[in-house]
């Protein structure tokens, strides 16, 4: 439709949210083992407290949030996926080495054809998954 701003036009920066009852263990997960980077975040809003992560070249932010009354942190499904397209096989090694750090594990994938591009699948404490993918992304 002519004259409609579509969400691309409108928006100088994605962030995906998502609740968890773990925040300093997601944070450890995402920052310590998989090497992202802590942007930011708050403390006590509305009874929130939360943290934004940065994917490395982009204006793509994970929010993590927290509440003092508990909220859902558990994935509903092992095919919610985060797909990190790392470039090469030595680069998920490092990745994998990393959180193995952290004591994280990979863990089989629910769909065979990660396994088969050689990606290698990790859980966070929420039990959301993170695939690492040795390739280049579209």
């Amino acid at each position: 439709m002519a004259g409609v701003p579509n969400a691309a036009s409108l928006s100088s920066q994605i962030r995906i949210a998502r609740p968890t009852d773990r925040l300093d263990a997601v944070r450890r997960f995402y920052c310590e083992g998989l090497g992202l980077s802590e942007l930011g975040g708050f403390e006590d809003h509305a009874g929130y407290d939360g943290v934004f992560i940065g994917l490395p070249g982009s204006d793509v932010h994970l929010e993590f949030t927290t509440h003092r009354d508990g909220s859902p942190g558990a994935a509903p499904s092992r095919d919610n996926l985060l797909v990190l397209y790392v470039g090469s096989e030595a680069a998920r090694d490092a990745v994998a080495a990393q959180l193995g750090s952290i004591d994280v594990s990979p863990v089989e994938p629910e769909n065979p054809y990660w396994a088969r591009v050689g990606a290698l699948t990790f859980e966070d404490p929420d039990r959301w998954r993170v695939v690492v993918v040795p390739g280049a992304g579209v």
